[in-house]
């Protein structure tokens, strides 16, 4: 079935080039047999080298050398590390702006990114204004973001439980909290957002969070159609995190990030099958290549490419398996996650008891985390939602450039609020 899924994109796009192709050799045929002006036979084979050439050796290392202006760099001056523990870490994230200042009045917020797509991707491209955490600390918002450790030097890391993330994140909560003498806004993007709904529905963020903010985060995965329909088929004896898991020289076991990632590439094999992706390159090569044969690819390309390419990190077993579980067991009708923490069940009643107010963002057009899939806890809670165009990472690249058309300190659409004006607005109601 997967292979079927990738035939006919992949012959398609055979079709495709072979055709244009050889519609250009005979034309340049012609012009060489009759000596026609224009581009000859040799021209259109010239062209076509530089161009491979520069999918094979330019396009990669453009990808490479955006390295040092993708993502987050803690020891560049725009950062203060207030504190550690054994998993993580705890950034403040000042503007690249030296005219804005942190409005101590200001009410704060902590981002948590997910475990398995790193942290990069909220910190896109600041020097461009890409940037999802510097677009809050733009507005002087106390801007904070808990990051993960290196997942191979860090033994804690290797086997943590929900448990030690919830007891991290309230640390940290307590930290910033008493920092800003106010409570906090807790904001996870995808993964992240549901580890903040179980983290908060312990009762162990109490007093410390009365805001929550999830960005295409998977609240309850059985209701993906995709995915759901994708895992049905895999055989039951395979349905086991050991066959996605590799051993560490200290006798560890954590989940292979890159086979975690092979999920969505296999899910959407149509758009994911080789010939599919190397079409799409070459494509994007061929419009980035000037007539004298040089190439550039864009910065925010380049960026994308990167974390995708390269920002992929392992996981530890527990905090996989609390995702595999969202994915495979459903929410029930009374509320209840199929995870527990603490040895307690974990119940969105606990959300309406806590008076957290919650406001939900997803991607109209996301294939990795679908619309279902995030607003699945409108079943039992009251929540604001915010629908942003495209897919999965638009809201922490495309939008969240303050001249974009849906910039995240905006209201765009039917009154929606994009989570930096949902959180500036928190401060006029004091």
């Amino acid at each position: 079935q997967i292979v079927q899924k990738s035939f006919g994109p992949s012959v398609s796009w055979l079709h495709d080039f072979h055709k244009n192709q050889a519609e250009k050799f005979m034309e340049g045929f012609i012009k060489f047999l009759f000596s026609i002006d224009g581009k000859n036979v040799k021209d259109v084979s010239k062209s076509n080298a530089q161009i491979l050439n520069n999918l094979t050796k330019a396009f990669p290392q453009a990808v490479l050398d955006i390295k040092k202006e993708f993502g987050f760099h803690f020891d560049d001056g725009g950062y203060l590390k207030l504190a550690e523990t054994d998993r993580f870490s705890l950034y403040q994230v000042f503007s690249r702006n030296k005219n804005v200042r942190v409005r101590p009045e200001a009410k704060p917020i902590m981002i948590v990114h997910p475990y398995v797509l790193g942290a990069n991707i909220l910190g896109f491209l600041p020097a461009e204004k890409k940037s999802y955490a510097h677009a809050f600390a733009d507005q002087g918002i106390p801007t904070y973001i808990r990051i993960l450790k290196n997942i191979e030097e860090n033994p804690a890391l290797q086997v943590m439980t929900g448990e030690d993330d919830t007891r991290d994140m309230k640390y940290f909560c307590e930290i910033v909290s008493r920092r800003h003498k106010k409570m906090i806004t807790l904001n996870g993007f995808c993964q992240g957002g549901f580890i903040c709904v179980c983290n908060i529905l312990t009762g162990e963020l109490d007093g410390l969070v009365d805001h929550l903010i999830t960005c295409v985060a998977p609240i309850d995965g059985t209701r993906s159609k995709a995915l759901v329909e994708y895992l049905r088929h895999i055989p039951l004896r395979f349905r086991d995190l050991h066959y996605a898991s590799k051993e560490l020289p200290n006798g560890n076991r954590v989940v292979d990030g890159k086979v975690m990632s092979w999920v969505y590439k296999l899910k959407s094999m149509e758009k994911e099958a080789p010939l599919v992706t190397f079409s799409r390159d070459l494509a994007a090569v061929k419009n980035m290549s000037a007539a004298e044969g040089s190439f550039r690819l864009n910065k925010t390309a380049a960026a994308l490419l990167h974390w995708l390419t390269y920002d992929r990190l392992d996981l530890p077993m527990a905090i996989t398996q609390m995702s595999f579980d969202s994915y495979t067991i459903p929410v029930t009708k009374d509320g209840t996650l199929p995870v527990k923490l603490f040895g307690k069940e974990l119940n969105f009643q606990k959300m309406k008891e806590s008076g957290i107010k919650w406001l939900i963002c997803y991607g109209e057009d996301d294939d990795l985390v679908d619309r279902d899939t995030t607003l699945a806890a409108l079943d039992f809670v009251d929540a604001e939602v915010s629908p942003f165009p495209k897919g999965h990472g638009a809201i922490a690249t495309t939008w969240s450039h303050p001249d974009s058309e849906y910039a995240l300190h905006k209201r765009f659409g039917r009154g929606y609020r994009g989570p930096v004006r949902y959180q500036l607005d928190l401060e006029k109601k004091g």
